[in-house]
């Protein structure tokens, strides 16, 4: 069975601590939903209504292109975390999400909360609107063998300019919704 919560709570808050791993779901009016695992030390809760995470570049753009897609539902996103030891739990947090880009106002208030990694692009700043635990109990038992370095890696072996010639030509979603593109190379902790 389902609870539901107006923000978080000091327990919801211990159990995304712990996790290594969570997930980000978004949709626009049109167009595929996009649904994304995320690892590293990269979420943090702000308050029990608000909490961010940090994005590196990757494959795509489609959590920023989605947030900010032209519709009335513009925003929208889903943050689960699964608790893979015991107590078996699921946690959702529904909001409001807006990309911050390093050249945007708020970003050095936001970025204050994190270690900046290599090929950060930007940080989503999260509304809570309502919280959502279930029991979990068909989730597996996992242990974590360790992060992957590879894609924090790839981005300390870039050259600079390249990289951000690259993200700087990534204007679009794979749905060709716009998206708007960091101005600097992150090259790790600032």
């Amino acid at each position: 069975m389902a609870d539901f919560f107006d923000a978080l709570e000091p327990k919801h808050v211990a159990m995304i601590e712990k996790q290594p791993v969570f997930f980000v779901a978004t949709a626009a009016a049109q167009g595929r939903i996009n649904l994304s695992p995320k690892g590293y030390d990269a979420f943090r809760v702000l308050s029990p209504t608000r909490v961010a995470y940090l994005d590196l570049g990757g494959s795509g753009n489609e959590t920023h292109a989605h947030l900010v897609a032209d519709q009335a539902d513009a925003g929208r996103i889903t943050v689960m975390f699964c608790n893979f030891e015991q107590p078996a739990l699921i946690l959702r947090i529904y909001g409001r999400g807006t990309p911050v880009l390093p050249q945007d106002e708020g970003w050095e208030e936001l970025a204050r909360h994190f270690t900046l990694l290599p090929g950060t692009r930007q940080i989503f700043d999260i509304k809570v609107e309502s919280v959502q635990t279930s029991c979990g109990w068909g989730v597996p038992f996992m242990t974590l063998e360790g992060e992957r370095d590879t894609l924090k890696k790839a981005h300390r072996q870039a050259d600079p300019d390249k990289w951000a010639a690259k993200a700087a030509a990534r204007t679009t979603s794979i749905d060709g919704l716009p998206t708007r593109a960091t101005d600097r190379f992150i090259s790790g902790a600032q």
